[in-house]
């Protein structure tokens, strides 16, 4: 073990500011103090030693003075105290002092008082001179037999240590622990026997559990958890005692430990591969996800199901239990309910998709019921998708399912209803037998429609797919209900003149029941021939038709759609309906519909005027009316359709084709040549072919958060070593810069280049951005030519551009001369390390690009000189995901428009808008130009992103 790995196993948080003490003040607070200041004094003494002062002077004052007195406080502070102090000379001899000390420890040994004699115990696991433990060995052995279980758990733990790092202190110690663990009662001293036999001697532990396998239940969950640990390890190490110990794994998934239960759990997955086992197991998880309160456990354990799906055998399994797993909805958290239906729906099948969408269904009109809750339109809108995907997949469900679904288009939240209507009409489009249906419904619901968003794309459901004559007169009898009495300008005047008399506004207002002053109902009529008041006036806007209400707000967008509409519907009726006078009266008040929405557009009474490309649409249908040429009867009639139809069929390849890339990642590829493997013939050492899920967890705990760092650790290392001095510097360093979720870990390789050792060398180093340090990496002395690697600890706040910089201080041993010091390159942290690529609807983006404050705008600079190249070399230098189709951005027309977008691991949202273009008059060899808008919630997030764009946009050359 290197200088820099002398571990001190106590954090102590110290206040930066405050002033160091002088050596000579603390030297008398030592030894004339009273209790209180002594401890004080000794406090101090510890924050120094760890800050790099080395105070040899107090040693002995410590040992005369302090280490006599019997005060708990006292001890405690010195155990610390002897954990972090120098116990050895220069050149590696034990300190003479240091016998004193250990006499000190054998009385605490042998103290009345089992803290004392526990707590002390517990240093001894941190010591590391078996100059110092030899004469302690019969005081540790003799705390096996104490009466009380804190000192007999800690000297088990004591034991374990000694034997692990100094085994001929106590040679015979799995033996002792053995016979230990066989007397033993209390659960923590067996757990921690248990644990050194596991890893001390394995085959003992394995006959201590053969003798009581069949009471591993009745044990308490400490002991089970370290039980699993070993069976999982057995087995993995030799397949062949699978069947002696798969009982009892069976038996911890009863246990009443939510802990034992989850790794019992896992376990059994790798010890078996039988349905049983699997469907026990995925039983076990879905229980523990909806028992425990705990929402981030309801995560992990729903990510464990999700692995488990992902293994071709066990799909089958798990599509037996999607209705179980459906019960997860029961929790209010938004992210479990989001995993819990997209793992239902990859699970779903023909066998049980009606049982699914009955559930969703109640799940649907439960959230109508529920009190309003800032994530009920968010889960509204989730049941929604999760029902759309279910009815694309299995067409024979739509049926039951659009007429629930088509109640929540008059919903106030318009991401569920837009989500509705985009459902509905690729169930139209797609499902012929279901028009009918659709047509109907829409009609019902049509006028309690609230958003004009809404009301247009039911309009062009209505104007596209109405094809009786029913059905067209229906849809002109809706149009006139939700405009009102036409014509629109003469009817408004009239009702802010007070002209309109009760027999004209019959249709306007409904009677009300109001209550007076006395108590009494009497039944008030909105109709009234003088001035109306502003009271009244504001309950005529409130029950103005919707239709109106929107154009009377000033959305004359929805005028235009309902132009198109009536246009559609009135050439089919021309088709349909042969009587001549029909066709010209039906068409004639389609046009007196339009005509009268375009004299109120030109009106004042609107808040705002209509625009001209309404005004333009709405002119081109009132003269494709008055022509009705069989042309536009087939532009009107076909071409929007073969457009929707196109569009679905594009997503419907897409989907297909993720799928098949999906199901290509899952599916094992063997090799022709591959050897085959005899389990009977491997050795131990052979079985490689599970990971070992126990050795994962510890590397996870360690830092490697990402699977595949984990397996393999070393893996990724050299490609972030970042070189810190020279190589011809008196000192090299250099740094493996790990970035884990919220940290960055710094190990710094430093190497004493010099044939002189290097005293006090220490390693300073200070932060630019929004990071922090930790900590002080404590100084170390390096031999010549010695080696020893250094970590340090950098917090992150937030998704920015961070630099960390410092230099290396040495003293050089005999030499007169003031420090050294060699300056370190920059570490510049990396923005990508915490970016990943995401996906959002249209509609998500839009709302965030509207509301988002900070935008950053970069020039294009590049020497590439092809639209997609450049595309594609943005997206792979900033993580962002392309969120624009493919097929919109195929094909070379000179420019190209694309929206992209990523989240932070912090939350943060970054959306970007490429905007370039290809002069062709510069000829082929031009660059590409252009702007890339970056927008987000963050000031830092939009600089640190255009930053790295601005560094990355040229490509190298070679």
């Amino acid at each position: 073990m290197t200088a820099a790995e002398n571990v001190c196993y106590t954090l102590i948080n110290v206040q930066s500011d405050s002033e160091p003490p002088s050596e000579v003040s603390l030297k008398t607070d030592l030894e004339k103090g009273e209790i209180k200041a002594k401890t004080e004094a000794l406090k101090k003494v510890i924050i120094m030693i760890l800050n790099g002062e080395k105070l040899p002077g107090l040693l002995m004052t410590i040992i005369r003075f302090v280490l006599p007195l019997q005060d708990h406080t006292i001890k405690k502070l010195l155990l610390v105290f002897w954990e972090i102090v120098p116990k050895t000379t220069p050149d590696g001899k034990l300190l003479q002092e240091m016998i004193l000390v250990c006499d000190a420890y054998r009385k605490d040994l042998q103290h009345p008082n089992e803290f004392i004699r526990g707590s002390t115990l517990r240093f001894l696991c941190k010591l590391k001179e078996s100059e110092l433990l030899e004469p302690l060995m019969p005081a540790i052995r003799a705390c096996l037999e104490h009466r009380h279980s804190y000192v007999r758990r800690n000297a088990v733990l004591a034991i374990y240590t000694i034997y692990r790092n100094f085994e001929h202190l106590i040679p015979d110690a799995p033996e002792l622990i053995h016979d230990f663990l066989v007397n033993e009662k209390d659960a923590s001293c067996k757990r921690n026997a248990f644990m050194m036999l596991i890893h001390a001697d394995q085959d003992r532990a394995l006959d201590y559990l053969s003798t009581c396998i069949d009471q591993v239940h009745t044990f308490g969950d400490i002991l089970q958890l370290v039980i699993v640990e070993l069976i999982y390890k057995v087995c993995h190490a030799n397949p062949s005692e699978r069947a002696r110990f798969i009982r009892c794994i069976y038996n911890l998934l009863q246990s009443s430990s939510p802990a034992v239960k989850y790794e019992a759990a896992g376990t059994l997955v790798t010890l078996s591969s039988a349905p049983t086992a699997i469907k026990a197991a995925a039983q076990c998880y879905i229980d523990l996800i909806i028992k425990e309160s705990d929402n981030n456990v309801k995560l992990i354990v729903l990510d464990r199901l999700i692995e488990l799906k992902e293994h071709p055998t066990h799909e089958r399994v798990l599509q037996d239990l999607v209705m179980d797993i459906l019960r997860v909805l029961s929790t209010p958290d938004l992210e479990v309910r989001k995993k819990t239906l997209q793992l239902a729906l990859d699970l779903v099948s023909s066998r049980n998709v009606e049982e699914l969408v009955i559930v969703l269904k109640k799940e649907v009109i439960k959230t109508n019921n529920v009190t309003e809750h800032e994530d009920t339109d968010k889960y509204r809108q989730l049941l929604v998708r999760t029902l759309h995907s279910c009815s694309v997949r299995f067409p024979d469900m739509a049926a039951n399912v659009i007429p629930v679904l088509m109640e929540f288009l008059s919903d106030t939240n318009e991401a569920a209803a837009a989500d509705v209507l985009e459902f509905v009409r690729e169930a139209i489009q797609r499902f012929d037998n279901l028009r009918p249906l659709v047509i109907e419904k829409m009609l019902e619901v049509i006028h309690a429609i609230k958003t004009v968003k809404i009301y247009r794309g039911a309009l062009w459901i209505l104007g596209e797919y109405c094809s009786t004559k029913e059905d067209i007169q229906s849809v002109m009898t809706e149009v006139r209900r939700s405009l009102g009495e036409i014509p629109i300008v003469e009817n408004e005047i009239k009702k802010e003149t007070g002209e309109l008399k009760p027999e004209d506004e019959v249709s306007a207002a409904p009677a009300q029941k109001l209550v007076t002053e006395m108590g009494t109902y009497v039944t008030q009529s909105a109709l009234s021939s003088s001035r109306p008041s502003k009271k009244e006036e504001d309950r005529c806007l409130f029950f103005r038709p919707p239709l109106r209400g929107f154009l009377m707000d000033g959305d004359f967008y929805v005028a235009a759609s309902l132009a198109t509409t009536l246009t559609k519907v009135a050439l089919r009726y021309v088709a349909i309906v042969p009587d001549k006078k029909k066709q010209n009266s039906f068409v004639a008040e389609a046009m007196l519909i339009m005509v009268t929405v375009l004299h109120l557009g030109k009106s004042s009474l609107p808040k705002k005027p209509i625009t001209d490309d309404d005004v333009d649409r709405i002119s081109l249908c009132l003269k494709v009316l008055s022509e009705c040429s069989p042309l536009m009867n087939d532009i009107f009639n076909k071409e929007c359709r073969k457009s929707l139809s196109h569009m679905l069929t594009v997503r419907l390849e897409e989907e297909k084709l993720s799928q098949k890339k999906e199901s290509e990642k899952r599916n094992v590829t063997v090799q022709a040549d591959d050897p085959i493997s005899f389990m009977q013939l491997m050795a131990k050492n052979e079985m490689t072919s599970k990971e070992d899920q126990f050795q994962l967890s510890l590397l996870a705990a360690m830092g490697n958060t990402q699977r595949k760092e984990a397996a393999d650790p070393l893996a990724s290392k050299l490609n972030k070593v970042t070189q810190l001095t020279g190589f011809s510097d008196p000192v090299y360093a250099e740094a493996y810069v790990h970035v884990n979720q919220y940290d960055i870990v710094l190990d710094v390789l430093v190497v004493n280049q010099t044939s002189d050792t290097l005293q006090n060398c220490t390693l300073e180093l200070a932060t630019l951005g929004d990071l922090k340090l930790v900590e002080k990496p404590s100084p170390l002395t390096l031999a010549p030519h010695d080696f020893a690697n250094i970590k340090a600890n950098v917090k992150v706040a937030s998704t920015e551009n961070g630099i960390i910089f410092g230099n290396i201080v040495y003293d050089v041993s005999g030499a007169a001369s003031d420090r050294n010091c060699v300056v370190l390159s920059d570490i510049h942290i990396d923005i990508m390390d915490y970016i990943q690529p995401a996906s959002c609807t249209d509609a998500e983006f839009r709302q965030m690009w509207a509301e988002f404050e900070w935008e950053n705008k970069v020039t294009v600079n590049t020497n590439i000189t092809d639209l997609n190249e450049y595309l594609q070399h943005i997206l792979k230098s900033t993580n962002m995901k392309c969120l624009t189709p493919e097929k919109a951005l195929s094909g070379f027309c000179g420019f190209m428009a694309a929206n992209l977008y990523a989240r932070s691991i912090f939350g943060e949202d970054a959306l970007a808008n490429v905007s370039i273009e290809k002069p062709i008059h510069q000829g082929p060899d031009a660059s590409v130009n252009g702007h890339i808008r970056i927008r987000a919630k963050s000031q830092g997030m939009a600089l640190s992103l255009g930053d790295k764009i601005n560094l990355s946009q040229k490509k190298a050359t070679v």
